[in-house]
């Protein structure tokens, strides 16, 4: 904020730094002038604040629609910039870290009203955080090639370690589907797809991050390993899950993503 853009009414003291704090974050909801504020021109405060308070909202708005491109696209951009003032009145950033806001945006939208005939919403607001979260994940270096295969070649003792990044997300909408057709550009011919499904997001080795959808066998497989479970027994409770599961195709494509790390015993 400009040091020039609000000034003490000379005689009038600001309220204590709590009250002031409250009072500001009442005012940026129903516009009300917070007390002790004002301009060069004390008319112009209430002016100047609500100039503020817009662009609050609309920074605040940008920031969402960044963080959840395929709700915008999917309720079209005044729609989402309506339903976006009515959450940032409800869930005000607790951080300066804009990162860390807007976990609550998928659950806000399983309760919206106007979109309670489609539940994948929510669900596709779930990837969209989860992306988010992966591509932030802490970076730790894949296990190497040589001692994988040394791993692999006692399933019965070895266990593996997941990157943080790997998240297995169960959804009862088709919201992958959902997800990846309304990527720019996607031009899939995969037939329309109903139904749940499990979300695969990970980081990958070049910083992309991938949404694909994977069978019960392999979020089992999946979350056994990332339980601390060794192979073989992740291996036989896929099988559980998926009758003739085979666990190398998955296993592969996480060796590829470079999503398999070292794994270390947590105390």
């Amino acid at each position: 904020m400009p040091k020039a853009f609000w000034s003490i009414t000379r005689g009038v003291a600001l309220p204590a730094h709590p009250d002031l704090v409250a009072a500001f974050s009442s005012g940026l909801r129903d516009g009300t002038l917070p007390p002790g504020l004002t301009a060069h021109q004390p008319g112009e405060a209430a002016r100047r604040f609500a100039v503020y308070r817009n662009n609050v909202t609309v920074g605040l708005t940008d920031a969402l629609s960044k963080r959840f491109p395929v709700i915008e696209r999917l309720v079209g951009r005044d729609f989402f910039a309506a339903m976006a003032r009515l959450y940032i009145d409800a869930h005000r950033p607790r951080s300066p870290v804009l990162l860390e806001w807007g976990d609550t945006f998928p659950a806000f939208l399983a309760d919206f009203p106007p979109l309670s005939g489609y539940p994948y919403m929510a669900e596709v607001a779930q990837i969209e955080l989860a992306r988010g979260q992966a591509f932030h994940a802490a970076d730790i270096e894949p296990i190497d090639a040589d001692n994988l295969m040394a791993a692999a070649a006692d399933p019965s003792r070895a266990r593996i370690g997941l990157h943080p990044s790997v998240r297995v997300l169960p959804l009862s909408s088709p919201a992958v589907y959902v997800w990846t057709v309304n990527q720019p550009g996607d031009q899939s011919t995969v037939l329309r797809q109903t139904g749940a499904q499990t979300a695969l997001i990970l980081r990958d080795r070049n910083f992309a991050v991938p949404v694909i959808a994977i069978t019960p066998g392999d979020a089992t497989l999946i979350n056994a390993l990332g339980e601390g479970q060794t192979i073989l027994v992740a291996a036989s409770l896929a099988a559980f899950a998926e009758p003739d599961h085979d666990p190398q195709p998955m296993l592969l494509h996480l060796m590829q993503s470079g999503s398999i790390i070292p794994y270390k015993d947590t105390p």
